[in-house]
C-alpha cells in the first residue's frame, strides 16, 4: 500500500560491496540476502530493487571483483609509474590487497566446485599473467625464461598468503622482498 512515502532504495553498489565482503570472510554461501540486508541496515525488500535474485547479484559480485583484479589493477599500476618492475610489484600488491586478497582467495576455493566460476577465474589469472609476461619481457628477451619469471611471480604473489610457515629470523617481508628480487631483478641467464 502506497501512503505517498517513497522509501529509499539501498543502490546496487552497497549491495555488491557488501556482498564482497561476505564472500572474502566465508564464501558464496556467506553471500545471503537476509544477512546484507541486516549488515547494511535495511529490510531485504530493497534488494529487488537492484537485483533480479541472488544470482544475479553473486554475477555482479564477479564482475566487480573482476575489474578490480584486472583493468583497474592495470590502470592504476600504469599511472603510478612506469618503470616494468615498480609496475609488477604495484600491481600485485594492489591485486592482493587486503580488499582483494580475501575474495580471491574465496573465488579460488568456489571456482574449484563452480565451471563458470573456474572459466572466470581463468580469465583474470591470464589477464594477470599476461602483465607480468608483458612486464618482465621489456628486460628479459628469453620467452621461456620470461614465462619461468612470470609463473614464480604469480605464484609468490598468491602463495604467500597461503602458508603459514615460519622464516627463521627473517621476517614474511623480508623474505617476500628476496624472492621477489630474485625473480625479478636477476640478470638473465646468458646462455643461448
Amino acid at each position: 500500500m502506497d501512503h505517498g512515502i517513497e522509501t529509499a532504495r539501498t543502490p546496487g553498489d552497497k549491495w555488491i560491496e557488501e556482498g564482497l565482503r561476505a564472500l572474502g570472510a566465508g564464501g558464496p554461501d556467506a553471500v545471503r540476502i537476509e544477512v546484507l540486508a541486516k549488515n547494511l541496515g535495511v529490510t531485504k525488500g530493497g534488494f529487488y530493487g537492484s537485483f533480479a535474485d541472488r544470482n544475479a547479484l553473486l554475477e555482479a559480485i564477479l564482475d566487480r571483483w573482476e575489474r578490480a583484479s584486472t583493468e583497474e589493477t592495470i590502470a592504476r599500476a600504469e599511472r603510478e609509474g612506469s618503470d616494468p618492475k615498480a609496475m609488477i610489484r604495484r600491481a600485485g600488491l594492489l591485486t592482493f590487497s587486503d580488499d582483494l586478497r580475501p575474495v580471491d582467495l574465496a573465488v579460488r576455493d568456489w571456482a574449484r566446485r563452480d565451471a563458470a566460476v573456474a572459466e572466470r577465474l581463468r580469465r583474470v589469472d591470464n589477464a594477470r599473467i599476461d602483465l607480468l609476461r608483458t612486464m618482465i619481457g621489456t628486460f628479459c628477451a628469453d620467452p621461456d625464461e620470461v614465462e619461468a619469471r612470470s609463473l614464480l611471480a604469480f605464484c609468490l604473489a598468491i602463495g604467500a598468503h597461503l602458508l603459514a610457515a615460519d622464516h627463521g629470523e627473517r621476517t614474511r617481508a623480508q623474505v617476500r622482498a628476496r624472492a621477489s628480487a630474485l625473480i625479478l631483478d636477476r640478470p638473465a641467464d646468458p646462455r643461448p
